[in-house]
């Protein structure tokens, strides 16, 4: 895997990347030219079989790479995860028998970018529940009136998965289509100007009776927790790339204080903070930290792609990697940060840009108290009316 990987992202694609990452960061602006170049590498049909035009990629490989390019250019990774989410649970339907989203795998190939329009202010029912209203129609299509936030990739996407409630009938029932660029009544708003992860210009999206046809209404699942292998892929795929990105985030911040100790001096011993005690704590913490989570990010993806049945154990399993790579990714962050002196604190900086960028993985679900909730049920069972 690991030469596969630097065909797909070579030395000196990342460096690129990285060079620009500085730049879209400053300016507030999306990653353009690091979209033509993944493109080109082949990176957005992973997922798809080698024999239909794609990698062949399965959820560890896919981790990996996603880990591999988040060293460079974290706000790139966090963005194209949101296209690796929709053609991941594809791949991962289509392994268990399931061909609904073939057609997204094939579009991919052909060049098509997906972009994940679900989340919703207020909703942390997350995928359980909508605010966004689904209106049905007569030829079998459905309108759809609400709003998204966080729709990453907002400049570029050509196919947008979105979600709402239809309460038409005796029970509701949650709606979920793809629509596309071209598709009328929807409108994206000109609001990301955030502190980190700039580059994903993750605006909102406007759905103001946006219809999807009937061919690309894909699911119609009750209000709640249920056990349709959509969720379980959707959740396998978010969580897991989102861990890998913010894995990625902090193996590049470690490296950066390593480089950065070896070459600061001090004015009282003459040698390399490298060589002072209260520091080398701090990066060996540090190294401690990332290696226990390199192992993890593996095991649940490898498990992902096995069909390993963990039972009411896998999403304790999917939303605890997310919440240890985050967390353990900005602990590293903050430790280099103080190894590396005040430089890190003026605009511009790689480290200072991480620091912002790494906060924002305390947003993605599932969040710390939704995480915490769902292991606890898993082990202790739902809390008592």
């Amino acid at each position: 895997m690991s030469t596969q990987l630097h065909e797909l992202l070579p030395d000196d694609l990342l460096e690129r990347f990285r060079d620009r990452a500085k730049g879209y960061d400053e300016r507030n602006e999306f990653f353009h030219e690091d979209l033509v170049e993944l493109k080109a590498q082949g990176y957005l049909r992973m997922f798809a079989a080698e024999s239909d035009g794609g990698l062949g990629f399965g959820l560890e490989a896919a981790a990996a790479a996603q880990r591999r390019l988040a060293t460079a250019a974290p706000a790139t990774a966090l963005a194209i995860n949101m296209h690796l989410v929709w053609t991941g649970v594809a791949h991962l339907l289509h392994e268990r028998g399931d061909n609904s989203l073939r057609y997204v795998l094939e579009e991919a190939v052909a060049g098509e970018v997906f972009a994940f329009g679900n989340s919703e202010a207020g909703n942390d029912s997350v995928l359980f529940d909508s605010n966004t209203v689904a209106a049905p129609l007569s030829d079998g299509s459905y309108s759809f009136t609400g709003t998204k936030i966080f729709t990453s990739l907002s400049p570029a996407w050509t196919r947008l998965g979105i979600f709402g409630k239809d309460e038409t009938g005796e029970a509701p029932v949650l709606v979920h289509a793809f629509i596309t660029r071209e598709t009328p009544g929807y409108s994206i708003k000109d609001d990301w100007n955030t502190l980190g992860m700039r580059a994903s210009q993750s605006c909102t999206t406007v759905l103001e009776g946006a219809t999807a046809p009937a061919d690309r209404v894909f699911r119609k699942l009750p209000v709640g927790p249920n056990a349709d292998p959509l969720i379980f892929s959707i959740f396998a795929c978010f969580e897991t790339l989102l861990a890998a990105v913010y894995t990625g985030l902090g193996e590049r911040a470690l490296a950066i204080g390593v480089q950065t100790v070896h070459k600061r001096r001090s004015k009282k011993t003459g040698k390399s903070y490298a060589q002072d005690p209260d520091i080398r704590w701090r990066i060996a913490d540090a190294a401690l930290a990332m290696d226990g989570l390199y192992p993890q990010l593996e095991s649940v993806a490898r498990d992902v792609d096995q069909l390993v049945n963990h039972g009411s154990q896998w999403f304790p399993k999917m939303v605890g990697l997310k919440i240890r790579a985050t967390e353990t990714a900005r602990t590293v962050v903050d430790l280099m940060i103080r190894v590396s002196g005040g430089n890190s604190y003026f605009a511009g900086n790689e480290l200072g840009r991480l620091y912002r960028d790494v906060l924002a993985g305390m947003f993605h679900p599932s969040d710390d108290e939704s995480a915490h909730s769902t292991i606890a049920n898993a082990w202790l069972g739902p809390v008592e009316d």
